[in-house]
């Protein structure tokens, strides 16, 4: 299980005095306690993690654009590697052409042809897309597809 993963990993890092590599860890898992105490459970399931992990992943990237911004590259680079050892964390993300195809097959397991039925068709790909690819590049490249019809 990742939460494993991430446990056993976080005491390696302690071990080595790896002290970017276990703060981050150590945020992580205090998230995850967080959220399974809040859905009143012992630990959370893979796909839970997941998206805690995506969630502070996407916290990463709205930090490095501000940092950015402000023009403090010495603080984006740290967020950069912190965000990078989260995302090493995360499942490989599906190829584009893979998710085009299962738009297709959702398409026609649907019958959505117009905008009116975007709702139907996300709830027919969000299990088979779940934590594989970004949610917001899906609806994106749905919005394409029933705007072509």
């Amino acid at each position: 299980m990742l939460t494993e993963k991430i446990f056993n990993d976080y005491k390696e890092a302690m071990k080595s005095h790896d002290s970017l590599k276990s703060s981050i860890l150590s945020f992580l898992r205090a998230d995850m306690l967080n959220q399974a105490t809040a859905k009143k459970k012992d630990k959370l399931d893979d796909a839970e993690v997941i998206a805690v992990i995506k969630k502070q992943v996407k916290q990463h990237q709205d930090s490095i654009e501000q940092f950015i911004g402000g023009n403090r590259m010495d603080a984006a680079e740290k967020e950069k590697k912190e965000m990078e050892i989260l995302k090493s964390y995360l499942p490989e993300e599906m190829p584009l052409e893979r998710v085009k195809a299962l738009i297709e097959e959702a398409v026609a397991a649907t019958g959505a042809s117009t905008m009116k039925d975007m709702g139907r068709l996300m709830k027919e790909l969000t299990p088979r897309i779940a934590g594989q690819a970004d949610g917001k590049l899906v609806s994106e490249l749905v919005k394409q597809r029933l705007s072509v019809s």
